[in-house]
């Protein structure tokens, strides 16, 4: 150990103690831009004194708008949500297709392969769980496909807005297709405590049940699939951006397996006060924590307490970012990376490339 220390130095060690362990993975890309629920309501109507006895229309207030939109939103949803029930527990999914492809949580569909589907008429149907994916929280079940099925629409979650409006649908507590509303708080969270990255913030309230169920833009567009709360503060909920989950849902139906590539490391988020109370060169970043032994990663040369801060021309900020960019890239692919190294007599930038593995997800 004491070797160790001094190979390192001791700010690099300072660091290792100062940031919490986390792991992080990654998939997908594409899309439309999306539009505020309150943007199309910045003219108020201007209306004069009405005569004396005469039939007053009631003004249509923005908030009313608003308010209409939700309706509008959750009526056009709702049908398209579904309960999912396995043996080991419950919760909400949404169907993707017309052929029945329904996107759910991993955690709800458990170890089982088969699962029961509640579909908004009430009927009851046998699903097959195609496959699943832990690392993101991310399961596939399909449905025997049906002319009159309700499909959602599914939007495009690289081109989120904070601010923008968001709509969670689900069954919590038993109670079938409950709707709340907020906005998209954040992108590309990794929170401390979930061991999952990349996910969308909201303060739409997402409670036990919830998962697996759709969050939804003003459009009525999927934008993400509820996963996980954040039991330390009221009002934090998260969802698996839909791009991720349809990328995972179109490699089941087309290759019946999960395929990724394989970066090889484990990494926790730079925090800006830790990088300034030991005054690192950069505040913003990704840690190595471990590497994988043979992993592209470790064949290229990068080592524990590198600071990630960019792959090709796109800086990495967060564990988002890296997740992002790993999923907008294919296996065998090589990628340019460029570190802070702090394991040396002072820290000095590094670039090394990467051809980036493969990794198999059996469905």
């Amino acid at each position: 150990m004491k070797s160790v220390q001094r190979a390192i130095g001791a700010g690099a060690m300072a660091l290792l103690v100062g940031v919490g362990i986390g792991v992080g993975h990654g998939l997908t890309g594409g899309g439309e831009e999306r539009e505020l629920a309150w943007a199309r309501q910045q003219a108020p109507a201007e209306a004069a004194a009405p005569a004396a006895g005469a039939a007053q229309t009631p003004v249509r207030t923005p908030q009313a708008s608003d308010e209409q939109n939700v309706i509008r939103v959750a009526r056009q949803v709702s049908p398209a949500v579904v309960g999912i029930a396995s043996g080991e527990a419950s919760g909400s999914g949404v169907i993707i297709s017309r052929e029945g492809t329904i996107v759910t949580n991993a955690h709800v569909v458990g170890r089982a392969s088969r699962v029961e589907v509640s579909l908004a008429s009430g009927e009851r149907v046998a699903g097959r769980v195609l496959g699943r994916d832990r690392t993101v929280d991310i399961a596939v079940v399909q449905i025997p496909a049906r002319p009159d099925v309700a499909v959602a629409a599914v939007g495009d979650s690289d081109r989120l807005t904070v601010g923008q409006s968001a709509v969670a649908i689900g069954n919590p507590f038993g109670l079938e297709r409950t709707v709340t509303t907020g906005v998209v708080s954040a992108v590309n969270r990794s929170p401390r405590g979930i061991e999952l990255g990349g996910l969308i913030q909201t303060d739409a309230a997402i409670n036990p049940g919830n998962s697996g169920g759709p969050l939804v833009d003003s459009r009525g567009q999927v934008i993400g699939i509820n996963t996980v709360i954040y039991n330390q503060a009221q009002g934090l909920g998260f969802a698996v951006p839909i791009n991720l989950a349809a990328e995972i849902a179109r490699q089941l139906l087309t290759e019946g397996v999960i395929r990724r590539p394989y970066f090889g490391i484990n990494y926790e988020d730079l925090e800006p006060e830790v990088a300034r109370y030991y005054r690192l060169p950069v505040e913003e970043g990704i840690v190595v924590r471990q590497l994988d032994r043979g992993s592209p990663a470790f064949r290229a040369g990068l080592l524990p307490l590198d600071i990630i801060t960019r792959i090709d021309d796109t800086p990495i900020q967060r564990g988002g970012d890296f997740q992002r960019v790993l999923r907008s890239r294919r296996p065998g692919e090589t990628v340019t990376v460029t570190v802070v190294r702090l394991t040396e007599r002072a820290p000095r930038t590094v670039r090394f490339n990467v051809r980036l593995g493969e990794m198999e997800i059996a469905g």
